[in-house]
């Protein structure tokens, strides 16, 4: 399957960042990408009013993602927000088009390095995977990467290739985490891992202050034996690559690491 992860720099305007995602899945789908996935909070950067941003997901923001995945005959999967109901915002990767319609609420919120997510953000529970084109695709959310029994679950549950929303903070050697992560979960669950972040506001030549977790870019697909495939630098840009289940299969047999594993569940 063709994939394609659109590494954006999303605004604090939801309307202004629907237009990033148009614009970056009609290159994708041009590239022949059959999944799009955008970053964690593609509706509005950590740091804006995010309150504010949250829509339901019958708002406009949820229903323009959806128009513009069946204008283009993917599926699309958007980091957005949406209200809780005890004055925080839901989390979201909203996974739709191709016959795909479900929601991820990201089970780990960022209560690190200062930051404390959960004040502004309630976790959620569940477990979530799709199907795309006969693939199976679970979800997962930026710091959900530092927890490896979730990706085992996913892959329990048939996935053979992982989404992971992001927008990493930056800061000394979080860079070098992100990649070492990405790979080690890769190799976790002998899967893909689709690992799209938010780009570096920096690279666009903005400052920016403050603790919220803004992104830096280095959005990464993995190959089941960790390796990485293809990866992009800070800068805004779609990457588009192919994975081929049958290598899931050849890692699998290897190194049958989730048939061997006798603690993890």
């Amino acid at each position: 399957m063709r994939v394609a992860l659109c590494q954006i720099a999303s605004t604090d305007s939801p309307d202004a960042n629907l237009g990033l995602v148009r614009a970056a899945v009609a290159e994708a789908a041009q590239a022949g990408a059959r999944l799009v996935v955008l970053p964690e909070a593609a509706m509005a950067h950590f740091g804006a009013d995010l309150a504010a941003a949250a829509e339901e997901l019958d708002g406009p923001w949820a229903s323009g993602v959806r128009a513009i995945a069946r204008e283009h005959g993917v599926a699309v999967v958007a980091g957005m927000f949406a209200p809780a109901g005890d004055g925080r915002v839901r989390n979201l990767l909203l996974a739709t088009g191709a016959d795909v319609e479900e929601v991820y609420q990201k089970i780990h919120v960022f209560d690190a390095f200062g930051h404390r997510e959960s004040d502004a953000v309630q976790p959620g529970e569940d477990v979530v995977t799709v199907d795309v084109d006969g693939l199976r695709v679970g979800l997962a959310t930026c710091y959900d990467v530092r927890f490896p029994e979730l990706f085992r679950r996913l892959a329990d549950a048939g996935a053979e290739a992982i989404v992971v929303g992001a927008s990493w903070g930056a800061g000394e050697g979080k860079r070098e985490q992100w990649e070492l992560l990405t790979r080690a979960r890769a190799l976790d669950c002998t899967s893909w891992v689709l690992a799209c972040g938010q780009a570096d506001p920096a690279a666009s030549g903005e400052e920016v202050t403050g603790t919220a977790p803004r992104g830096i870019g280095y959005s990464a697909v993995i190959a089941p034996n960790g390796q990485p495939a293809a990866v992009l630098g800070a800068a805004p840009g779609v990457l588009v690559a192919d994975i081929d289940t049958e290598a899931v299969e050849s890692v699998r047999s290897a190194i049958p690491v989730l048939r061997n594993a006798r603690l993890t569940r």
